[in-house]
């Protein structure tokens, strides 16, 4: 494997790592100092990546993050941004056909297998993206919902109140307050990327369209 021509992925996963690795060190100081705020033994590394606390911590970002992509893909088959790069051009929206997609009797020799295939299978490979980013936002979303109610009754049983079943925890503002402080920044995030992408350029970036291309192109490729 050439590292340069998986340098993007590669790059991402080391500062994704490193990220990760800090959110622990810094989230057990906090999370120790706490602990010794409320009359508690502080807890060593290995017990607080593995605790609740961290984990609903990394959950929430999570689902909202795959949430984002989740919508955006969706919402780009559908809709367009005209001057926007990260649009389709205007008439093109929807599914596109199988020979657009290259998909059944249009497909290459070298296209994927289940592209070639009728039927389930591409349908699935057709929709695998979405499927994939889908599975990953309702799981994460999952764990935060198993994870943060363990933090919520800690939290109870501190203040000397009882605990919540996962339901009461779901209907809570806790719970609430975690989810859509994510949502809410993701989609001003991706919104924000379409409509700024139309008049503002980056040079060399595969998420621009060149300098001096007019601002009410839409599609590079296709223009």
């Amino acid at each position: 494997m050439r590292i340069r021509e998986h340098a993007l992925s590669l790059v991402f996963a080391a500062l994704f790592l490193a990220a990760l690795a800090g959110q622990s060190v810094v989230g057990l100081a906090a999370f120790n100092e706490e602990q010794v705020t409320h009359g508690a033994a502080a807890v060593g590394w290995a017990s607080f990546v593995t605790s609740s606390a961290f984990v609903v911590d990394v959950a929430e970002n999570w689902q909202s993050e795959y949430l984002q992509f989740f919508l955006f893909i969706l919402a780009t088959v559908w809709f367009v941004q005209k001057g926007s790069p990260e649009s389709k051009k205007p008439g093109q929206e929807g599914r596109g056909t199988d020979r657009e997609q290259l998909v059944g009797a249009h497909a290459r020799p070298d296209s994927p297998r289940w592209a070639r295939a009728e039927g389930w299978r591409q349908w699935v490979y057709s929709n695998s993206l979405l499927l994939v980013m889908g599975a990953v936002f309702l799981l994460s979303w999952l764990a935060q919902a198993l994870a943060g109610r363990v933090v919520y009754n800690h939290d109870q049983a501190l203040h000397g109140q009882g605990p919540v079943t996962l339901g009461g925890y779901l209907a809570s503002p806790d719970f609430w307050n975690r989810t859509l402080q994510n949502w809410q920044s993701e989609l001003l995030a991706v919104g924000s990327m379409v409509a700024l992408s139309i008049y503002l350029r980056q040079r060399g970036s595969a998420e621009s369209k060149p300098v001096g291309m007019p601002h009410a192109v839409t599609s590079v490729a296709s223009d």
